[in-house]
């Protein structure tokens, strides 16, 4: 460190305000402008200049200052800039996830709209079918009975059974021919998940 280096520096440790308004008014331009060629904003940059002279000035008793006090000081800065760009880049990190969560909250919050529109209209419909073809049809569908079993518990033939479930889906079809899209929509995004 230079000599008049080293007397401004101790005067400023020894708490001279005189030798550090000296010290800011030499370096406070030049620095602004440093910190601006990291940051690009004018009024982040002088922020972090000016936090840069108030660190010196509170520690400046337990400060140990081996080059210059400019070195310092442009050190400080760039070090504070870099830790800026790097909480900026976090922000942004955790905006796009938020924003991607959202998405996705959204998107479910839709689909969970569709899905329960969907499940009114196949229970209206369902109620839509003759008895005997509404029973057959929640017995397949619903509690996942074969066509024999179905049979055996309702003492019909299979093909009787097998007549009732084609009848039952044709007129399903028709009654829901609207919202066919909606359900293939909701399938493919299902399997996309």
């Amino acid at each position: 460190m230079q000599a008049t280096d080293q007397e401004v520096f101790s005067a400023i440790q020894s708490g001279e305000i005189p030798a550090f308004e000296m010290l800011f008014k030499t370096f406070y331009q030049p620095l602004c402008r440093y910190a601006t060629s990291f940051l690009k904003d004018p009024d982040d940059a002088e922020e972090i200049v000016q936090a840069a002279f108030i660190g010196f000035w509170e520690k400046r008793e337990a400060i140990s200052i081996d080059t210059s006090v400019k070195s310092y000081l442009y050190r400080a800065v760039r070090n504070s800039c870099l830790n800026e760009l790097k909480h900026e880049q976090v922000k942004q990190r955790y905006i796009a996830g938020e924003t991607v969560m959202g998405e996705k909250v959204s998107e479910s919050a839709d689909h969970l709209a569709i899905h329960v529109e969907l499940e009114d209209k196949i229970k209206a419909a369902i109620q839509k079918l003759p008895e005997q073809c509404r029973l057959i049809f929640t017995m397949s569908r619903f509690e996942e009975l074969k066509y024999q079993e179905i049979a055996d518990q309702l003492n019909l033939s299979v093909k009787t059974v097998e007549n009732q479930m084609g009848k039952a889906l044709k007129i399903m079809r028709v009654q829901l021919k609207e919202y066919l899209a909606l359900l293939a929509i909701l399938m493919s995004n299902l399997l996309d998940s």
